[in-house]
């Protein structure tokens, strides 16, 4: 089975403790992990050893499903610790902010990575840029190599920063293989982003495919409008982060 590693932390700047607020009848972590179980992704939480974790450890035991707790800051550390504990060779990442990803999408991307013997499969365009439909697959080999020079206070949020000085990578970024609505913001760091995930939730009920959600947005080509105006500057934050 693909394990998923669902990184999440409470201490979130813009929109504290966000994967706790309601989504439905779930929060938005509970929701992740069901979604993980639907699309037969085994989830694997990777939270941070800080005590404001405490309650996301406490979600997934209720859930009865793995919760691993490493570097607060170093989150390249914390998946690395991860799979060595759990003994994972590879593994797709999922960012607790994406409650609405394609777990068909990221079926795919993990076959491609090894079929293809490749080290890391980046997230197609549209997701980079905020459609948040599927995270990063790669070989946990090559992070012990990406996390030379850091320690466990290096922020590595930003972890294309790290990997791709690793010499001889064995990379692509995944192909589009859906056509997706042109403005589609479905990630959550604003208030904004919240409002429009409730609604897409209130809308489609527990139709949440992406087809669906796809589909939602095209009939209704104003929808993105609730949030889409916070992506310049969130894509802003992402590329300073970079530097």
């Amino acid at each position: 089975m693909i394990k998923g590693f669902i990184t999440v932390r409470t201490s979130s700047s813009r929109l504290p403790s966000k994967c706790l607020l309601k989504l439905g009848e779930n929060n938005i972590l509970t929701s992740v992990i069901l979604r993980c179980i639907k699309y037969k992704i085994e989830p694997i939480v990777c939270t941070s050893v800080n005590p404001s974790d405490d309650i996301i450890e406490e979600i997934s035991q209720n859930l009865k499903v793995k919760c691993f707790r490493g570097s607060l800051q170093n989150k390249l550390k914390r998946w690395s610790d991860c799979a060595v504990f759990y003994n994972i060779e590879e593994f797709h990442t999922i960012d607790a902010d994406d409650p609405f990803f394609d777990g068909n999408e990221m079926i795919f991307s993990m076959k491609k990575l090894i079929a293809e013997d490749l080290d890391i499969i980046l997230p197609t365009i549209s997701s980079s840029n905020g459609g948040a439909s599927v995270g990063y697959s790669l070989k946990s080999k090559i992070l012990l190599e990406a996390l030379k020079d850091t320690d466990d206070s290096t922020d590595t949020e930003m972890i294309w920063s790290y990997i791709k000085k690793i010499k001889n990578l064995k990379f692509t970024t995944l192909e589009e293989t859906k056509t997706r609505p042109e403005k589609l913001r479905l990630t959550l760091d604003f208030e904004e982003d919240y409002l429009l995930l409730k609604a897409v939730k209130n809308i489609l009920g527990d139709n949440l495919s992406r087809e669906n959600i796809d589909e939602l947005f095209i009939e209704n080509p104003d929808l993105h409008k609730i949030n889409w105006f916070r992506n310049k500057e969130w894509i802003q934050n992402q590329k300073s982060k970079s530097l």
